[in-house]
């Protein structure tokens, strides 16, 4: 393997970024697998994320067979695993981050613009076939889907590992109700592999060179080449231009992709992905879902495999059938946190059972039938666990996979009301199934919010399974009022075994972990207690004062309002 370290790519306003450049030592011309992003090309994996980096290679010790592991950085490709199959790697430092200068502006225009330039940089240069396609996780996968909205002519196909595509529903406003997720990050990220930290940060266990960039600044001169990038998320609370322009444009992406989410990631990076699946005009797209921690699968063989047959069909032209492989590829979840790995033709599964289960008040449970009597029940929104509904033990074995929705019909004491909503399993001695998610080792099997002053929907774009909300203005509630309201409970799967019960909660909070190994921390996220969300909190009183969502909310069932959630029962294939 030959290696360039900091490449200078010049971009259309005159700033250089750098790139590292990972080639087969044979002469010849290859397709490029490029990423671009902030976390710092020379920082090493497993210095930068030790505990992440454990947690994969003791549980998948196949993610370092064949591979030193010097030159695996985070949420991107290992060269050692892809330039012996005639691969080229470029990771770019992002404007801004790591040894590129510039002022930090996550995910806005000029980024777009940047990635775009380097693209054409790769696609033309000696070495590279013409033929550029870009994979990466998160950060790497969100601004996949911007550039493609620019269509550069040498972005042949992309993978999308776990990333958002709607700024504002996926990331930021949940439901319309406040993410503290972008505190958590921009504050833990430009603390280590901001351009300028200089001494402060790591070393390229490579080079020697340090991470983010040779010069060191002071915090004034840091802080000046930045955005107050929490601030202005928080200055616009209805999904407007800013969120708009940090989103992507799903008729403008036409280029082949594969979009991989994660069952775990339903605070993040699962939505996104569906939706790009769905919605983006491209005619050659595939689906593919998995479960474990964010980054594992993206790393391990099967994860490698999927990623490389793919590229090579549409990077190298090999004739691999990927041409006649399902445009759906589902790793089913069981309770028991294993997986069943299945094909499908579409998004949602055309033999999908609809099934609505209604809300008992009086009962506490999940019935198949509408109720004739009137129930209602209440809680105190920031004082309590909510109310849960759960359904009888089940008589057979059933399988929920797809989107999630409810409606429900509630009422405040206040002029509006946050609404959490928690899809969820038991088994028969009443402990709770949970799952390792994306960032969190005790997820539910489903979240969905919703912000009551926020329930206009957008009727082209909304269906009874998807409910779809467009966060443009505010429309408070009449205390006392009864109120309907549709709910997106983000996708879900799970094999519910006979003698489980299947629940719905209605909180006015987020959901936590009620088991005695509630608490766990990653080192990345060091300052966040992690029980059920992650590090996807929606407890800033700046987003929630208590004097408006603080109240008591009513939840009402039955008779005329017949509250439900619906599910996606799947059944076998014939």
């Amino acid at each position: 393997m030959q290696i360039e370290w900091d490449v200078p790519i010049e971009m259309d306003d005159g700033l250089v970024l750098r790139a590292d450049v990972f080639c087969p030592s044979d002469p010849g011309k290859y397709p490029v697998i490029l990423a671009y992003g902030p976390y710092a090309k020379g920082l090493n994996f497993a210095e930068g994320y030790p505990d992440a980096w454990n947690i994969m290679v003791n549980s998948h010790p196949e993610v370092v067979a064949g591979s030193s592991g010097k030159y695996q950085a985070w949420e991107v490709v290992d060269p050692e695993r892809w330039v012996p199959d005639g691969y080229i790697c470029v990771r770019v430092d992002a404007r801004g981050w790591g040894r590129s200068p510039g002022y930090i502006e996550p995910w806005n225009a000029r980024e777009a613009r940047d990635i775009h330039d380097c693209i054409e940089w790769a696609g033309t240069q000696p070495w590279c076939s013409g033929k550029v396609g870009m994979l990466g996780i998160s950060y790497y996968a969100i601004n996949q889907w911007h550039v493609a909205g620019l269509q550069p002519p040498h972005l042949t196909a992309m993978i999308p590992w776990e990333g958002f595509a709607d700024f504002y529903r996926d990331m930021n406003y949940h439901g319309g109700i406040g993410s503290d997720m972008k505190d958590v990050w921009y504050r833990r990220t430009i603390s280590t592999v901001q351009h300028g930290l200089g001494e402060r940060a790591a070393r390229n266990r490579n080079t020697g060179e340090l991470v983010a960039g040779p010069e060191t600044l002071s915090d004034e001169q840091l802080a000046r080449n930045r955005s107050d990038f929490p601030g202005e998320i928080r200055a616009h609370p209805l999904d407007d231009e800013f969120h708009r322009q940090r989103s992507a444009h799903w008729d403008a992406i036409v280029v082949p992709f594969l979009s991989a989410g994660n069952w775990g990631g339903s605070s993040l990076h699962l939505r996104g992905n569906v939706e790009g699946f769905v919605r983006a005009a491209s005619s050659q797209k595939w689906l593919e879902i998995h479960g474990l921690e964010h980054w594992t699968e993206f790393y391990t063989d099967y994860g490698i495999a999927l990623q490389k047959r793919f590229f090579d069909y549409f990077l190298k032209g090999v004739d691999n059938g990927w041409k006649n492989q399902p445009r759906v590829m589902l790793r089913v979840r069981t309770a028991d946190e294993k997986f069943i790995d299945r094909n499908e033709d579409e998004w949602p599964i055309a033999r999908t059972r609809w099934t609505r289960a209604y809300l008992d008040a009086s009962a506490l449970a999940l019935s198949d039938q509408p109720l004739a009597r009137d129930g209602r029940i209440y809680f105190e929104a920031l004082d309590s666990a909510g109310v849960t509904f759960a359904t009888p033990p089940l008589q057979h074995e059933t399988e929920i996979t797809g989107p999630v929705a409810a409606k429900l019909f509630v009422s405040s004491s206040t002029a509006d009301a946050d609404l959490f909503l928690v899809l969820r399993v038991f088994r028969p001695d009443g402990s709770e199934v949970v799952f390792k998610g994306a960032v969190d080792p005790h997820t539910p099997v489903g979240h969905g919010w919703l912000r009551a002053s926020h329930r206009k929907l957008d009727p082209a774009l909304s269906t009874e399974y998807r409910p779809y909300h467009t966060h443009d203005e505010i429309q408070p509630l009449t205390p006392g009022e009864i109120c309907e309201l549709d709910i997106e409970i983000w996708p879900a799967s799970i094999v519910v075994p006979a003698g489980y019960r299947v629940a719905l909660t209605v909180r006015g909070k987020d959901y936590e972990f009620e088991g005695t190994d509630a608490v766990a921390e990653l080192n990345f996220f060091k300052d966040s207690k992690l029980r059920g969300v992650g590090i996807y909190t929606h407890a800033n009183p700046i987003h929630r004062p208590a004097s408006t969502y603080g109240g008591t909310t009513t939840l009402y069932t039955g008779g005329n309002y017949a509250s439900y959630v619906l599910l996606p029962v799947i059944p076998p294939k014939t």
